[in-house]
């Protein structure tokens, strides 16, 4: 269960103030973030807005998605595939006073068919077997890349932003070369069962999606999501997904000992004034007092 201390954040987007942040590089289509820190064990719970390429240099992490552990070592790479939630966990090197220092570079759309334009690769025929987390080691391309990259993302104002996008665009092409998997993953959705909305749905009640990722999960374009939404639901996905989290809110203040700002962020909201006020629309009292009352109910 989610709760304030822990809640689902969206990345790269909320990870501008992480404390562990040690640089960060962003341009229009892709952002890098360098970690450095010193810790025995630290978890988290991550929606991906954005593909992720996971370098790891010195430690451990450790990411679950759905029913499978997936785990990066040092001078291991991992790509994870957009519009997925994740859990993750990463620990320092014990033989290293539990220092752990990897990069997350994450790649949107646009630059990703910016890569396919630059290299001239030709759309993929769909495949119905793309794994979502793939690890693979750095080879020595990429180890001695990852060396040529320190001084852009050290500086990141000093350099020109046409010859960091080739620079990137580079790391891009050494991955595709040791991997090619790689490829099949950026360029297909995750799950193309056109009959998966309502499996999408249920999985992503409490997670902070927009509706252009539920499209996305379903193999849809938006449009084609609403219309086959409405058809089968006859609400909005809007709609249905906060009376879904409003009704999960009631059971969390009804059956445990949650603060309602746990209660707020553990069922999908990530705003204390709006939950409080949708709650009070549909159950007719904001949620402290809702939950004053059930109190009451159950010593009568």
């Amino acid at each position: 269960m989610k709760t304030r201390s822990d809640k689902m954040i969206k990345v790269p987007q909320e990870l501008t103030n992480n404390w562990a942040r040690k640089v960060s590089l962003k341009l229009d289509g892709l952002s890098v973030i360098e970690f450095s820190c010193q810790t025995e064990g630290r978890k988290g719970s991550y929606f991906l807005k954005e593909h992720l390429l996971l370098i790891v240099r010195s430690g451990v992490c450790t990411l679950r998605f759905e029913d499978r552990t997936y785990t990066v070592r040092s001078n291991e790479l991992m790509f994870i595939h957009k519009s997925i939630a994740i859990e993750f966990e990463k620990m320092g090197a014990p033989n290293y006073n539990y220092a752990i220092d990897y990069m997350m570079v994450f790649l949107n759309d646009k630059i990703v068919e910016e890569l396919f334009k630059f290299a001239g690769i030709k759309p993929i025929h769909p495949v119905d077997d793309v794994i979502p987390v793939t690890v693979f080691p750095i080879n020595e391309c990429i180890r001695s890349y990852i060396e040529t990259l320190k001084p852009f993302i050290e500086k990141p104002d000093e350099v020109n932003e046409g010859l960091v996008r080739v620079k990137l665009m580079e790391l891009l092409f050494h991955v595709a070369d040791s991997n090619e998997r790689f490829l099949y993953q950026l360029m297909q959705p995750i799950n193309k069962d056109r009959s998966s909305i309502a499996k999408v749905m249920e999985e992503n009640i409490t997670n902070p999606v927009s509706l252009n990722d539920l499209a996305f999960l379903t193999g849809r374009s938006l449009a084609t999501f609403k219309r086959d939404f409405q058809a089968i639901y006859h609400t909005s996905p809007l709609k249905w997904i906060r009376n879904r989290r409003l009704d999960k809110a009631k059971e969390l203040l009804a059956e445990t000992d949650l603060t309602v700002t746990d209660v707020c962020f553990s069922s999908g909201f990530e705003n204390i004034a709006h939950f409080s006020k949708v709650f009070k629309e549909k159950f007719g009292f904001p949620p402290s007092e809702f939950r004053q009352k059930q109190k009451l109910q159950g010593k009568a």
